[in-house]
């Protein structure tokens, strides 16, 4: 396969094309997370499960980013096969859901959850590498393109939050299994990025993979590991999307129990969502630096973090909940611009795993952590999120030098 940087820009109707798959998509993907996040932990809850199993249970995911993950990202970029492995994986994460379904004890449940996320949890860089690979090749923005993730993770969550007020929270297992599933057919669509191999292309490859080499920290996929402006970029992440784990896990166990609705629930969910669409629709037009805006995003879950400790009344909650769109949204723009200047196209599929599975080490012990903390500190547990978001400004702001050296639109695929 050509390198992206000789790749020329396809015909509109291609883009288009390629724009309106991945868009659906990303839809289905993240409609599915729209269910998953904020009733996974309740269905869990209402099933039997204890706390601390809870705790240990949504823990898995984050465990599989930095153990099994970097080996389905590394397998799927050596094979050239991205687009199929992001079938695989989300045919396999739809079965593996309707499997948990049938499970009610922690340790069968923990056990089949654990075999599920295995193949789930590459889905997400295997996605988004696709994603910016398309978007090199057909001139696209990413923003636009994942704002569609974020419109229906709104739409799941509140039609589980409508639906938990008409059904039984045991049985919301199902919608998520059943988004998953609508996931999977959508993957079926995706165009391929990935030719075949032909002598000439061979050829072209071995001279751009000798000039990728010879650029500092650029050494292949290896050398990214050596690279300390890599390293920062996703460490920074990794710190600043973890601090999010408290509010993953209870905010939806915190808010049932002050008595708010299903439907309430939701809405909470989805406000700080529909600010991350906004986000997400107007990232084209900035122009501060990615890793200022990564600073910005870290500095907002700070604010955040800590008000929500003191258990604000919902109106002030609600307001806070819009701060999503900076501490998750700028964020992961500011990521993603980062790594498509800091990363050679040949190896980002791999540059994604590093990142996931750094998040993944990060994720799992906070998520534990959380759980532990949660037991005896109630809400007192977003002041341990408040100090990992500041970390995690504090290693952005101080390697903004060595990963800002190529300033460009942080939305743009190059």
């Amino acid at each position: 396969m050509l390198s992206e940087s000789v790749i020329p820009i396809a015909s509109r109707a291609a883009s288009r094309r390629f724009a309106r798959r991945l868009s659906f998509f990303y839809g289905t993907t993240f409609g599915m997370l729209g269910s998953y996040l904020p009733f996974f932990p309740v269905w869990l809850k209402a099933v039997g499960i204890e706390a601390s199993w809870i705790g240990i249970i949504t823990a898995v995911p984050a465990v599989t980013r930095f153990t099994v993950l970097p080996l389905v990202t590394a397998f799927a970029e050596k094979r050239r096969a991205t687009r199929n492995a992001i079938v695989v994986t989300a045919f396999a994460t739809a079965l593996g859901l309707t499997l948990v379904g049938t499970q009610h004890q922690a340790l069968p449940l923990f056990l089949v959850f654990a075999a599920t996320c295995c193949l789930w949890t590459p889905t997400a860089p295997l996605t988004d590498a696709y994603a910016l690979r398309g978007v090199a090749r057909y001139g696209l923005d990413y923003g636009p393109l994942r704002l569609w993730g974020s419109a229906a993770f709104v739409v799941g969550a509140l039609l589980c939050g409508l639906f938990i007020d008409v059904i039984a929270p045991e049985r919301l297992i199902w919608i998520i299994a059943g988004t998953a599933g609508l996931s999977a057919l959508a993957s079926l669509g995706l165009p391929s990025l990935d030719a075949p191999k032909t002598s000439e292309s061979k050829t072209s490859e071995s001279k751009t993979s000798e000039s990728k080499a010879s650029e500092p920290g650029h050494r292949g996929a290896g050398g990214l590991l050596r690279d300390s402006g890599f390293l920062a970029i996703i460490l920074a992440s990794a710190l600043i999307q973890g601090s999010h784990a408290a509010y993953y896990i209870f905010a939806s166990i915190v808010w049932k129990q002050a008595g708010f609705g299903g439907l309430t629930i939701a809405l909470l969910w989805s406000l700080g969502v529909v600010a991350e669409i906004v986000l997400f629709a107007l990232s084209p037009r900035f122009t501060w630096p990615s890793a200022v805006l990564v600073v910005i995003g870290a500095l907002s879950a700070v604010a955040r973090w800590v008000i929500t400790a003191q258990q604000p009344p919902i109106a002030i909650l609600a307001a806070v909940q819009l701060a999503h769109g900076l501490t998750f949204g700028l964020t992961q723009v500011g990521t993603m611009g980062l790594l498509v200047h800091h990363v050679p196209g040949h190896v980002m599929t791999r540059g994604q795993g590093y990142l996931a599975a750094c998040s993944g080490i990060v994720s799992s012990s906070t998520s534990i952590l959380c759980g532990i903390v949660y037991a005896r500190y109630g809400q007192g547990v977003y002041y341990v999120m408040a100090a990992m978001a500041v970390s995690g400004a504090a290693v952005m702001w101080l390697a903004r030098h060595r990963v800002g050296r190529h300033p460009q639109s942080v939305a743009s695929g190059g």
